[in-house]
Formats: C-alpha cells, structure tokens, sequence
C-alpha cells in the first residue's frame, strides 16, 4: 500500500513536466502527506487534451458515491483488481491521473515495533504514481475532485520493506496514462506492467507516526 508520501512543490512539478496550472493556487512542499488531503494531481485537459496540475481529495469517491460520508479505505487501488470492482472500474478505464511524488514511506516491522523507511528514486528524480480519479458531488453541493494510488506487487528492491508499492510510471508513459481515450482494460493492464521497480530506501525518524509533523528532516536517514 502507499498512506504517506513527500510531495514536490509547483515550481518543482511544473520542472520535471512542463505542465499548465488548472487553478492559481501554488503547492508546498509537503514531507508528511495524509489521505483525505487535498494534493496536487496531473490530468489531461479535457479540452486540449493537454496535461495540467489539479488540485485532488486523497482517497476516491466514485460519481455514483450516494453516502454523505465518503468511503473509507479509498486511498489506494489493487491493480490486479480495479478493472472489475465497482469502486475502481470506471476510473480505470476512464478517468485516470497522475500524482507526482519525490517519494514514499513504509513501515517495517522490527520486534515489537514498526520502523518508517522512506522510498525513493535512485537518482532522486521525481516520480509519478499512476492514479484514477472520479468527480462526485452531493445535491446542491461544489463537485469534489477525488483520487487513488494504483498499486502493485512489491518490486525486489522495496519487498523487504513491504509486499505493496505504488505503479510508478516511466516518464514516456505519463501523457498515454492521463488520456481519456485509452480506455481498453488490457492497454491500460499493459501500461501497469512497464512500471518501474528500481528504488533505495532506508530508515527514517518515527516522527512521522505524528500525523502534524511535516518537516524536511524526515526524510533523512537516521
């Protein structure tokens, strides 16, 4: 699974992707991000088809969603199995995104307790998690724009950390993964299978248990 990530700033996204803003508000850098926060996606323009950054609700809530609370355990989605479940499929073949990350946490079990190891890129270059996105609103209510991280089997380099990592997709399949019109499940399975799985990671402070604590110095090495 993936429930904590560092998150780049604008200025950093905009760098490494040379994307269009579809509002005025800038991103911060954020070392301790959480789901059900709000965090910067990449989508396809749905008029020039273009990518652009978007500002996104961690954790999906399908269109068709009737509760007034959102769902629980939305974060992430399996991708041996969003093709067929409900909370997943139409996202999957239609409306999916991109989330920039520089990295990500896991926990790893020693003795009695769980030590946090931070993931990333070998050459820190920033990465992109595949994402499905869904747009939901209540009768009356603002339309709420909702994603989830794809994820995956373990690759070797991250499987003694955890058995889950998110799809990290390579850079040449960034805009094919945001377009609309690839909307065929196995082309969208084949894109997953190109994911990347070279990573490092290393221990990091428990400091990150507190869900307040967003600092730099987190994702250093201890």
């Amino acid at each position: 699974m993936c429930g904590r990530y560092v998150a780049p700033n604008t200025a950093a996204i905009e760098r490494a992707w040379h994307v269009g803003r579809g509002n005025s508000n800038p991103f911060v850098r954020r070392f301790n991000v959480l789901p059900t926060t709000n965090i910067p996606i990449i989508r396809g323009n749905r008029d020039s088809g273009e990518l652009e950054l978007a500002e996104a609700r961690w954790g999906l809530i399908p269109a068709w969603w009737k509760q007034d609370k959102p769902p629980t355990y939305s974060i992430n989605a399996r991708a041996e199995e969003a093709a067929s479940k409900p909370m997943w499929r139409d996202a999957y073949r239609r409306s999916r995104c991109l989330i920039p990350a520089e990295g990500w946490y896991e926990w790893l079990k020693v003795g009695e307790r769980k030590q946090p190891h931070y993931i990333f890129r070998r050459d820190r270059r920033l990465v992109c998690f595949a994402g499905l996105m869904a747009e939901w609103s209540t009768e009356g209510g603002a339309p709420v724009l909702s994603c989830a991280i794809l994820t995956r089997n373990a690759s070797p380099s991250v499987a003694d950390v955890h058995d889950r990592m998110p799809v990290v997709l390579p850079d040449e399949l960034l805009v094919r993964w945001a377009r609309a019109d690839v909307q065929r499940t196995e082309d969208v399975a084949g894109m997953v299978t190109l994911a990347q799985s070279d990573f490092e990671h290393y221990a990091v402070s428990a400091r990150l248990n507190a869900a307040r604590e967003d600092r730099a110095d987190m994702i250093e090495r201890i």
